[in-house]
């Protein structure tokens, strides 16, 4: 964490987070897991379903990630805290307006032509769904893993009219200028998401997007992997429903074909 910085008033500077949304703010030194719930309702109390349950996260920088809030935990130093829905409306599938919806597609690259099995067939799923988006005006989000190793994406996507292409060299899309890209997304409910490899950047994207409070959609027919069996464990296990079920929500993963 960063070195401690207090105020005058022995306040101390916190980032509070929640969903896409990220506001500074301060609270008094030594504040623990009460005052920083009630420091998030003031924030964002308007956005909080107060019914849910909920856990706070600080972010570490020795794991460079969010980790759950330990027991005890009182304010010290400056830090960053994230709000997260233990309980996340199941809503019905297919259940997506344009004007609350975006499109992610994920590392769609010419260098893994060879190697994804059944390319050809998500990149032909994948094309209609850009072609979709663009008719029903929703966003587009596209990402590149490493593209100067990796190439861009393959020419058969049209990316025309796309509100992000991004290069990136972690596994998950939901990086800082994604997330800023969203804040411009007034009222947004929903991500569509699909590309490679299902068991890596599009699960951790998946989560990252829960995490958020956000319902993620997953296109089982335009997301693949290096093996069938990645494939498979990625949506049987890791989602919690078979690979190609029609409307069997966790959290709120759906998966449709």
């Amino acid at each position: 964490m960063a070195d401690v910085q207090q105020s005058n008033n022995n306040h101390v500077s916190v980032l509070f987070s929640f969903s896409v949304f990220s506001r500074p703010s301060s609270v008094p030194l030594g504040s623990g897991y009460e005052v920083l719930i009630q420091k998030f309702l003031s924030i964002y109390g308007y956005q909080i379903d107060i019914h849910r349950k909920f856990v706070i996260q600080l972010f570490s920088d020795e794991w460079g990630q969010y980790i759950d809030l330990p027991k005890g935990f009182v304010i010290s130093e400056k830090c960053k805290l994230r709000l997260v829905p233990l309980q996340i409306d199941i809503t019905t599938l297919g259940n997506l307006a344009p004007s609350t919806t975006v499109f992610f597609c994920c590392d769609m690259q010419e260098r893994f032509r060879p190697a994804i099995k059944y390319f050809g067939d998500i990149i032909s799923v994948g094309q209609r769904l850009l072609q979709g988006a663009r008719i029903l005006g929703i966003p587009i989000i596209v990402s590149e893993q490493y593209p100067k190793g990796l190439g861009s994406t393959v020419p058969e996507m049209d990316l025309t009219g796309a509100k992000l292409v991004f290069p990136k060299t972690k596994f998950s899309m939901v990086l800082p200028e994604v997330e800023a890209a969203l804040v411009e997304l007034p009222g947004l409910r929903s991500v569509v998401l699909f590309g490679v490899e299902t068991h890596v950047c599009i699960q951790q994207t998946a989560l990252d997007l829960i995490g958020r409070g956000l319902d993620v959609h997953i296109v089982a027919d335009a997301t693949s992997s290096r093996s069938m069996m990645d494939r498979m464990f990625a949506l049987e296990v890791n989602f919690g429903m078979a690979a190609f079920s029609t409307a069997r929500p966790v959290y709120s993963v759906h998966i449709f074909i």
